[in-house]
């Protein structure tokens, strides 16, 4: 376990924060990492537990403890306490896809099931992953590792965020054909466009591509799935099709003013248009300097996550920040339609594995500029801004509104104010239901002097001036209140608290509804109640023949009912299966949405029963 007694000897250390007047004035991510020798201090405290709730994902009261991906986080911690940090990053990998993802933006379920935290501080789970992680990309550790054997499947995976990313990588490593279809101009999803890069810097998601497209995987972006005509095309080419399209649907404030009011977006809108003007003008500017686009590297300001890394002591070793490996490979994406071979732009030939060189990000370790151009972009400079949503999303808004240079900002939380402490029946190792202050709220206390929310308030009615253009907000507040009939508690407006607000700036971050309705009419599968498309997980397809072929195609499942249009024989209902034969479906679009790491906990056992039922048995964890 370690060490005996270091839960005991040192006490729970975090990576520092720099100061939020400082990072508002960029983009940057803001969290540095520690010297080696006190993150294996960090991994000592790690008590081996007997249980270790860390890793079980277990529901207690309606809320997920422990890590979904099942990490081995009792093992790899012990390693980070004796240094052994290639047998840490091998654990870890084990059963982590994209741990650089992961410990960057979840919200650490694993700490909040720690035994440390049961009567102390838990252990530092998340930033011991990520500096493992790190590490093994600066050492060389992580190389591409191409499958030795391919098979003759194809597969089609619609969406490119972590459950389409992991989906991909599990499924190329088995030997399959795998391309993947993104509609955004680059790949990633949420991960490049729905999370601000002072959360995940984009140059992360892109090296975590390259070393997919050395390994095999094939992208390409640009390509939305739309059409019955054009899913029909898909499943025709594809021996199997993964619907990873996440919940792309953004809940509406359904009030009046809200169809005519200029200056309202949604919140997805918002933090996309930020984005991709950085990574525009990045890109523009390394285009100009002859450094080539995101794939070869961005304007690098003072500072790059390389020389951070080094100085806690990652010396960038035989992987470096190289371009080698990148200049060795053949980038494989490709805008649809400019692919010879097939209908979707993904050659049926061999596909190609890069050699030469050291993968350790490429140049991608250069940093957007800290003085972008924002014109282009959905501005909040100078506005009087209100988020409603009082989730991450909301956060994030916050924190990129205070970059723009906003003149105010408040956030409005419909339900009440969580307690500072955990309730009597809120007790370890449940999720703790209690107050926390994410970055953005941090910064606008620093900037504007008060926490920027706002509980038990939601908007009424939107105020527009003479031109069209939002002004203000009529506020109501709320209560909570028991349904008599479900049983439930439901917020409910309290008579005679309306208020107006000022607002030049109006952004909706209200949760999502599911994937975008044509993606179930295109492909011809079923939904459930809430919208999202309807597949079973593994706990619900146990007991039946999961995965299995049906016996037309050769395989020991029984036979099925009918066909589908293509010919491809129906199959039984299995793990991720839709209605439509040969199509799964994982991630936020199957589950609704959720964190990233649940999301790429669904892509890696979707692969599963798409490998299963491609080959009529798995060997994939």
């Amino acid at each position: 376990m370690g060490k005996a007694t270091g839960f005991l000897e040192y006490e729970r250390k975090t990576n520092p924060a720099i100061s939020p007047a400082e990072r508002i004035q960029n983009f940057n991510e803001f969290h540095p990492m520690m010297m080696k020798e006190e993150r294996q201090e960090q991994g000592a405290r790690c008590m081996n537990c007997g249980v270790p709730f860390c890793q079980s994902a277990m529901t207690l009261h309606g809320a997920v403890s422990g890590c979904p991906l099942h990490n081995l986080i009792p093992e790899w911690n012990d390693e980070i306490y004796h240094g052994n940090w290639s047998h840490a990053l091998a654990r870890l990998l084990k059963t982590s896809s994209f741990p650089e993802f992961t410990g960057r933006v979840c919200p650490a379920l694993c700490e909040a099931a720690c035994t440390c935290g049961m009567y102390d501080d838990p252990v530092t789970v998340k930033e011991n992953e990520l500096f493992v992680i790190e590490y093994g990309f600066q050492k060389g550790f992580v190389q591409p590792q191409p499958p030795a054997v391919r098979t003759d499947k194809r597969v089609a995976v619609v969406g490119s965020g972590p459950s389409g990313l992991a989906c991909a990588d599990r499924l190329n490593k088995r030997g399959h054909q795998v391309t993947v279809f993104e509609k955004e101009d680059r790949p990633g999803g949420l991960l490049m466009y729905g999370i601000p890069n002072m959360k995940l810097e984009k140059w992360v998601v892109q090296r975590r591509v390259e070393l997919m497209e050395a390994e095999g995987v094939r992208f390409v972006t640009g390509k939305d799935i739309r059409t019955a005509k054009d899913a029909r095309a898909l499943m025709k080419e594809y021996d199997a099709v993964v619907l990873c399209c996440g919940a792309g649907r953004p809940r509406d404030l359904k009030v009046p003013g809200r169809d005519e009011a200029k200056g309202v977006h949604f919140a997805v809108d918002f933090l996309k248009s930020t984005t991709k003007a950085l990574l525009d003008e990045a890109e523009a500017a390394a285009a100009g300097s002859g450094a080539g686009g995101i794939q070869a590297g961005t304007t690098a300001a003072a500072g790059t996550q390389a020389e951070r890394t080094a100085a806690a002591g990652i010396s960038s070793g035989a992987g470096g920040t190289q371009a080698g490996m990148a200049a060795a490979a053949r980038r494989s994406s490709e805008k649809a339609g400019t692919a010879a071979g097939g209908a979707f732009g993904a050659s049926s030939g061999k596909v190609g594995t890069a050699a030469g060189g050291a993968f350790g990000g490429t140049q991608l370790a250069g940093r957007i500029p800290s003085k972008p151009d924002l014109s282009a972009c959905i501005s909040a400079a100078g506005k009087r801004v209100v988020v409603v949503g009082g989730g991450d999303t909301g956060n994030d808004c916050v924190g990129t509104a205070i970059r723009h240079g906003c003149k105010s900002v408040v956030q409005l939380e419909m339900m009440p104010k969580p307690p500072t402490e955990r309730r009597e029946d809120n007790q370890w190792p449940q999720w703790p239901k209690v107050l926390k202050v994410d970055y953005g709220q941090e910064e606008a206390m620093d900037q504007f002097g008060a926490d920027p929310r706002i509980y038990q308030t939601t908007v009424k009615a939107i105020l527009t001036d003479e031109s069209g253009q939002i002004r203000a907000l009529q506020t109501v507040k709320l209560e909570p209140s028991l349904d008599e009939k479900t049983g439930r508690t439901v917020m409910k407006e309290v008579a005679g608290s309306e208020a107006e607000m000022e607002c030049d700036l109006l952004l909706i971050a209200a949760g999502f509804l599911g994937p975008q309705e044509y993606v179930a009419k295109a492909f011809g599968v079923k939904t459930d109640g809430r919208s999202n498309l309807q597949a079973p997980d593994e706990k619900a397809a146990a007991g039946k023949d999961a995965g299995k072929a049906p016996a037309a195609c050769g395989g020991n499942g029984p036979a099925a009912a009918g066909g589908g249009e293509d010919g491809r024989p129906a199959r039984q209902a299995g793990p991720f299966a839709t209605s439509a034969a040969g199509v799964f479906a994982a991630g936020d679009a199957r589950r609704g949405q959720s964190l990233v790491v649940w999301a790429i906990a669904e892509g890696r056992a979707c692969a599963k029963a798409v490998d299963e039922y491609l080959m009529d048995y798995t060997n994939l964890l």
